[in-house]
């Protein structure tokens, strides 16, 4: 299966570098709508089978453009959502922005036991992501496109993609709708074919002002 995961598009809370992970979440920015726009034009050459997005509202509206364009229904799952960030929920800081994803690389390196202050461990957060690629996998579509958010996306791909690591994962991050394609299955793993930390939309003032899931900007 061909696998395209996008970060949703730009919102309040990412132009305030919060850690806002819970439901339902804030919508899209202008831009953010902007880029969300953009994305049918800059997936036209993949043939899409399938559509998903999280319960956090920004991706099913991040999504919208794209079903319209496809006729594709978004199939939301609460399995690909954002690692819930637990005590640290709406904190802007360096400080917490650092625990937070020190935290997720640590599953991606497979210290999966330890857990978000507050909120999920490693097991709970990849098994839930995992849960939602099989039933992908299962449906039998070849191409599949799930719109998440930043840090569920790199932890995830760090830890199932055979060609990521967490050093490579941790230096790049993902701006507003910015993509990560993969081919694999769940039985036969997984490979990592672009990684594109740019938006595929509207750019605004990258990395800063869309808040990327990075070591400097903890909003989500």
């Amino acid at each position: 299966m061909r696998l395209l995961l996008v970060r949703h598009g730009q919102t309040p809370s990412n132009l305030k570098h919060l850690l806002d992970t819970g439901a339902p979440g804030p919508a899209l920015t202008p831009l953010g709508q902007e880029q969300a726009a953009a994305l049918p034009q800059a997936l036209a050459a993949e043939r899409i089978d399938a559509l998903y997005a999280s319960t956090l509202v920004r991706t099913q509206l991040t999504a919208g453009p794209l079903a319209a364009a496809t006729r594709l229904e978004i199939q939301v799952r609460d399995g690909i959502r954002e690692l819930a960030a637990g005590d640290l929920e709406m904190r802007g800081d360096g400080d917490a922005a650092a625990l937070y994803l020190s935290t997720a690389f640590s599953w991606a390196q497979g210290d999966t036991d330890r857990r978000m202050p507050g909120g999920e461990n490693g097991v709970e957060a990849l098994g839930r992501f995992d849960a939602v690629v099989a039933d992908a996998v299962e449906t039998g579509a070849e191409t599949v496109v799930m719109v998440s958010h930043g840090a569920m996306i790199r932890t995830w791909v760090a830890a199932r993609a055979a060609n990521v690591d967490v050093a490579y994962a941790s230096s790049h991050p993902l701006g507003n709708t910015g993509v990560v394609v993969l081919s694999g299955s769940p039985d036969q793993g997984w490979q990592a074919l672009l990684w594109e930390e740019h938006p595929l939309g509207p750019e605004g003032n990258f990395p800063e002002d869309s808040g990327p899931a990075g070591e400097a900007a903890p909003s989500r």
